[in-house]
């Protein structure tokens, strides 16, 4: 069954309960949380109060002393909160892998929004080919073509948490064009509008573009203005992981804000970050100039998340030239012993241009800056969780030739942690107020069939680190802020209906914490270890976390964006 953002039928199915029963004995609620201490938010201060919670809605929140309930959670010394809205989660696949997600829940997820450049739909042989490989590894068939069809396969698979999504520009790319280094033709770019289109009256937020991948930085502005303006025509938002994050930055960011004002949408930069040791302590004035923006009027925001290591693939080290014609064309370069050369040449320059593609490598300082994260292919799993330049030193290897000999190996599906940011600037980003949160990874467990794979810690630890590390003992910002963030700001920004905010009316989508205890345990050596302290998550109105114990409920929805009207 397909849901709006804005339909509460276990509101209905418990109000008609309630009438059925006996006058004088039905309770007052299914839940009543009391005791606690409500962060509601807004960013308002926190208050003592009990939340009354009948069917998916929230009810009733204040002094509710002598209010009955079919169940009653004591929340004395602990933090009632909206369950944190994860800005990039990146689940699509893995929540359909394995729908328990653990790693998720347990920080006190309740929704995830997705879609960074690739996404769910829309779906054909081209954009198949591309990730063929992982989902046969993981046993997944993909039997959608479409963001309806999507939807409908994740409510019949079940999820613990809601879920919404952008249409990917390069999903769109791929699908008309496959892997090619150029410019659509008119009549490609209509088609590539269509299926925006359509994406958007199926309920995608708006379209997303990651163009540091191949083979979205072929995507010249003109066409992501053209794909943005259809999703501006259902009030729909433009997302970027913007072209360069390094010494390009601000020329990266100049062309994501022309984007949102020449097609007259919202902008939101995915994990805003300054990367390069070259760049570090650059944040405070890419904040500034957000915040003279947003001053003036212009719908523009960025997410975060509180590491000084990025995650993405390891052949994102690799320049894009090569990348042209997809992965056997970028298997067969790093095959040729003349490209190898050449590609060691341009990695290893310092002196490329600030214009220039994004060196992912250069970014982490060299090829010691990488750590190997999880591999497709087993027999490659001692690469796992170790530093190209160890292997190499171990091998008696050349570190380039680790690289490239590792991507030949795994088929080009091999993670990587990059260590390319300081401190004060990720500290930065978490402090201001409007920045959100988002961990830019799926869900995954310790066990089941994702556990073998070497994960990035934030995959497990982010929302509870900012509230642990940065609140508690750094106290970078308030404890009122750092929910806001999580919370309000996200639903405010990608328009989630009824959502966000604990509120009379609203859905019951709740995290409850101990802010005494409440941090985050996964490291790199050690990544699959749960985050502690986040007590109950309620989703919908039904616990998914029930006193630190993951519960076998499903109760996430698919959040449809603004141009669904549905059916």
């Amino acid at each position: 069954m397909r849901r709006a953002l804005g339909l509460g039928g276990g509101a209905l199915l418990a109000a008609l309960l309630a009438a059925a029963a006996p006058r004088g004995h039905a309770p007052d609620f299914d839940v009543l949380i009391t005791g606690g201490t409500v962060v509601d938010g807004t960013g308002a201060p926190g208050r003592a109060a009990d939340v009354g919670i009948a069917g998916d809605t929230i009810a009733a929140i204040g002094d509710l002393a002598g209010r009955t309930a079919r169940r009653t959670i004591d929340a004395t010394g602990l933090v009632v909160a909206p369950g944190f809205i994860d800005m990039l989660g990146q689940s699509e696949a893995t929540i359909l892998v394995d729908p328990r997600g653990v790693s998720k829940v347990t920080q006190g997820v309740t929704t995830e929004i997705t879609g960074e450049g690739v996404s769910a739909a829309p779906v054909d042989s081209n954009t198949l080919r591309r990730d063929s490989a992982t989902y046969a590894a993981w046993g997944l068939v993909v039997d959608w073509h479409d963001l309806d069809g999507y939807f409908a396969r994740l409510e019949r698979s079940g999820t613990p948490i809601n879920l919404a999504t952008f249409v990917g520009a390069t999903e769109v790319r791929e699908y008309v064009l496959g892997d090619a280094r150029r410019a659509p033709t008119p009549s490609e770019l209509a088609e590539m509008e269509a299926l925006v289109d359509t994406a958007m009256r199926q309920g995608a937020l708006g379209v997303s573009s990651a163009l540091v991948y191949a083979p979205a930085f072929y995507a010249r502005t003109s066409e992501l203005i053209a794909l943005a303006r259809v999703a501006g025509r259902y009030h729909g938002i433009y997302a970027t992981h913007v072209r360069n994050e390094g010494a390009g930055l601000e020329r990266a960011l100049s062309e994501a804000f022309h984007i949102g004002r020449a097609a007259h949408v919202p902008v939101e930069v995915w994990h805003l970050k300054v990367a390069g040791r070259a760049n570090w302590g650059r944040m405070p004035a890419i904040l500034r100039r957000f915040e003279a923006l947003r001053k003036a009027g212009r719908r523009v925001g960025a997410n975060s998340y509180p590491y000084t290591a990025s995650a993405t693939s390891l052949d994102a080290a690799i320049p894009a030239w090569a990348h042209a014609g997809g992965d056997d064309s970028l298997i067969a370069r790093l095959q040729d012993p003349a490209t190898r050369a050449r590609l060691k040449h341009e990695m290893g320059d310092r002196a490329l241009p600030p214009d220039s593609q994004e060196s992912f490598s250069q970014g982490a300082g060299g090829l010691s800056g990488i750590l190997v994260l999880g591999v497709l292919d087993s027999a490659l799993r001692r690469y796992e969780g170790r530093r190209i330049s160890d292997i190499a030193r171990d091998e008696r290897k050349d570190p380039y030739d680790v690289l490239f000999d590792l991507l030949i190996a795994d088929r080009a599906r091999t993670g990587a942690a990059y260590f390319s940011m300081s401190e004060s600037d990720v500290a930065a980003a978490v402090a201001a107020p409007w920045v959100g949160v988002g961990m830019d990874f799926g869900a995954v467990a310790p066990d089941g069939p994702l556990h073998m794979r070497q994960v990035h810690p934030r995959a497990y630890g982010t929302f509870p680190r900012i509230l642990g590390r940065y609140v508690r003992d750094e106290h970078v910002l308030s404890l009122e802020t750092a929910i806001r963030k999580m919370t309000g700001v996200a639903a405010e920004r990608m328009g989630l209906v009824r959502r966000g905010i604990l509120r009379p009316g609203y859905f019951a989508d709740v995290t409850v914490f101990d802010p005494r205890t409440v941090a985050d345990r996964a490291t790199f050596e050690d990544p699959h270890r749960l985050a502690v302290g986040i007590r109950y998550v309620m989703v919908n109105g039904v616990l998914t976390l029930d006193d630190g114990r993951l519960t076998d409920a499903r109760p996430g929805r698919a959040l449809r964006g603004p141009g669904w009207k549905g059916q």
